[in-house]
């Protein structure tokens, strides 16, 4: 039986919407948690989430059978109305509409994580 294999890392920016700074310290843990979440449950695996109070920085690996639109929308669509879950100064929470994401080389994965995601916690599988 033929297999698939692909292991394909992404770095993936996002915003608040108008850049809001929403993602304040005593939410950023939990969010970041709940985003490894979400990807897990679409088989990524997830390397490294951090960022400020106004974006996010994924590192993870791209599902082989999910296109980029539908991680993104997921991510950002499941992690919104999560947000708006967790009290008033949530409840208008919203991601901005676009997107950054960029392959990324194993042979500067580290660098990578180095550069943008320190120092946070790990979430991963």
């Amino acid at each position: 039986m033929p297999q698939s294999l692909a292991k394909v890392y992404v770095h993936i920016i996002f915003s608040t919407k108008n850049r809001y700074p929403f993602i304040s310290n005593e939410i950023k843990d939990e969010l970041c948690a709940y985003i490894s979440g979400i990807l897990i449950n679409i088989q990524s695996d997830v390397i490294k989430i951090n960022g400020t109070e106004d974006h996010l920085h994924v590192l993870c690996t791209l599902p082989r059978t999910t296109s980029i639109a539908k991680v993104l929308e997921e991510i950002k669509k499941s992690s919104s109305k999560w947000m708006k879950t967790k009290g008033n100064e949530w409840d208008k929470f919203a991601w901005q509409d676009g997107y950054g994401i960029f392959s990324i080389s194993q042979s500067i994965l580290k660098k990578t994580i180095d550069y943008h995601y320190r120092p946070t916690k790990i979430y991963f599988r």
